[in-house]
Parts: structure tokens; sequence; C-alpha cells
């Protein structure tokens, strides 16, 4: 008995081939293409590796260490822990009166110097922008930068000689007959005293990138808003604001994110067992429960409770940005 066997159309066996090789075709290119970059712009590949590694070894690799906050840390042992203690340390924190004291304290300043030193960069820079005298805005610009390239330490002291009993600052209450005022002891004006700083220091520098993103805005619309009858100051209102906004909402959501963390170094400095009540924050209290008390589990806790709070802020922030006025980091 014969079988009949059925021929395929030509070119029918190739087809499933003939579909996947577009694929593989558009895969290979790619790869290609990328090696090609590689090998042709590998100068500057390799200078991204210093920054990379510098994230890899201060940023990503001290995050294991936080599994300490759910074990019990004793110096000289495991740098892991010795034992799972889950939230012990968590609920330590949060039952103790001082914790929520600093809490406050954090909360208070970082509201103050977001609310103080966000918007006096964007002032300066829209004030400086309307300066025509070019010497004259260059040293403005060099006498509001100087501040940042101090070191802190310096602004520090700086601070305290002005402000100290019989420094300059008192010396001219003196001479308006007012009493000498303790600045530096008293904890209500230590609030006062960290903002007041913190403007000095930072508005000037802070100017630069708005500075920069003014010279983006094209002329012909301010030419536009001169032509409908724009004074000077709804040309900044119409124009220059909403050239700088995404500058703004940039810098504004980096803020946000750094809320929590507080300026420790200066607070450290600037601070002393008397004005506590008010100066003590969220990191010079995990600085003293840590390294001064080797409570390092109970610290890590209360750091890592911080870390996540700075995450859902600048997450919330980015989000509200991108729904509100489409601008965001990410």
């Amino acid at each position: 008995m014969s079988t009949s066997t059925t021929s395929a159309p030509p070119g029918a066996q190739d087809q499933p081939s003939a579909r996947a090789a577009p694929g593989r075709g558009r895969q290979a290119p790619a790869r290609t293409g990328r090696r090609r970059a590689l090998r042709r712009d590998w100068q500057l590949y390799s200078l991204a590796i210093l920054p990379l590694l510098f994230f890899l070894v201060f940023r990503y690799l001290p995050m294991i260490g936080n599994v300490i906050a759910f074990r019990r840390f004793e110096p000289g042992g495991s740098i892991f822990g010795e034992e799972w203690v889950g939230l012990r340390y968590v609920r330590m924190f949060l039952g103790d009166p001082t914790f929520w004291q600093v809490f406050r304290n954090t909360l208070w300043l970082g509201g103050l110097t977001l609310v103080f030193c966000f918007p006096i960069p964007i002032v300066l820079a829209l004030l400086l922008n309307e300066v025509r005298r070019r010497s004259l805005k260059r040293f403005v610009q060099s006498v509001s930068y100087l501040p940042h390239f101090l070191s802190i330490v310096i602004v520090a002291g700086i601070t305290m000689q002005m402000l100290a009993s019989d420094g300059p600052v008192n010396h001219l209450l003196g001479l308006l007959g007012h009493d000498p005022v303790r600045f530096i002891q008293e904890p209500g004006w230590f609030r006062t005293v960290y903002v007041g700083s913190e403007i000095w220091q930072t508005a000037g520098w802070g100017t630069i990138l708005y500075l920069a993103a003014l010279t983006t805005i094209d002329e012909d619309l301010y030419e536009a808003a001169r032509i409908d009858g724009a004074g000077r100051w709804q040309q900044i209102w119409h124009v220059t604001l909403p050239g700088i906004r995404p500058t703004m909402i940039t810098l504004l959501i980096l803020n946000v994110g750094t809320f929590m963390a507080v300026g420790f170094e200066k607070v450290l400095l600037l601070y002393n067992p008397l004005t506590y009540p008010t100066a003590d924050v969220i990191s010079t209290y995990v600085y003293r429960s840590g390294v001064e008390s080797n409570s390092f589990s109970y610290a890590a806790a209360i750091g890592l409770f911080e870390a996540i709070i700075g995450l859902v802020l600048i997450t919330s922030a980015n989000t509200l940005s991108r729904r509100t006025v489409g601008t965001s980091l990410w």
C-alpha cells in the first residue's frame, strides 16, 4: 500500500526561523553598538569608576549594618550582632520621651530651615538678575558666595564669637541701652541662631543654580510681555518664575528629602547641655546614644527610622510634584 506525502510549499519550513530572525537581528546590533561605544569612549566611562566605588563603599555597603537595629550588638563581637531581638529597640525609642523631644526639635529646625533657606536664594537670584552694573553684581555675588567656602567649624566659631556675652552683637545692644543677651546659652534663641547662620552660609551659593536657569529663558518672552504692557513685577511673575519653575521644584524635592537630616555638624558645634531642650535633634541624639553610650543597636534603630521617614517624604514630594505641576525627579 502506498503512502502519499504532501510536500510543504517552498519556504514553509523556513518561516519560524524567518520570524525569529528579526528579533535576534535587533538584539545583536544593539549589543554590538554598546560594545563599539564602550571601545570608542572607554576613557569617558572610566571616569565613572571612582564615583561608583565611592557610592558602593560609603553608601550601599554600610546599609548592611542596619541589621544590628534588630540584633543585639556588643563591642568586640560580631559586626552583625550577637542574637536576634526583633523590634525590641524600635519599641524602646518609641516609648522614650527623650526621643520624641528630639523628634519635635528635628521637625522644628527642618521646617524653619526649609521655610527660610529655600526661598531666599530665589529672591536673591531675582534681585541680582535685575542689577545692570556688572561690577556691583560681581561684588554682591562674591560676598554672598564666600561663606559657603568656609568650614562649618569656622562658621560655628564666628557665630559663637559674634553672639557671645561680650561679643559685637551684645556690645551693640549695650550701646542701645539693652542688657546683654545670652544667645548661646538660652534654649529659646538656638533655633534663631541656627537658621540665621544657615541662611548666611547657604543663600549666596544657592543662587548659582537659579542664575543659570535664568539664562535659559527666551528674551522674546520678555519682549512680548513688554509689548502687552507688563511691568517688571508682572514680567517676573509671569515669565521669570515659570521659566525657573523646574529648577525650583527639583531643589524643593531634594530639600524635602533631607528634611529630617538637619545639619549634624553645625548643631553639634553650636549646642550645649543648656540648649538641649530645643537644640538636640535626631542625628545628635543618635551620636550620643551610639558613640558616647555604646548603644549601637539602639542608635541604628533610630537612624533607620529617620531614613525611612526621609524616603517617604522625598517619594511623596516627587509624586505630588509630578501630579500637580508635571515636574519630578523620576
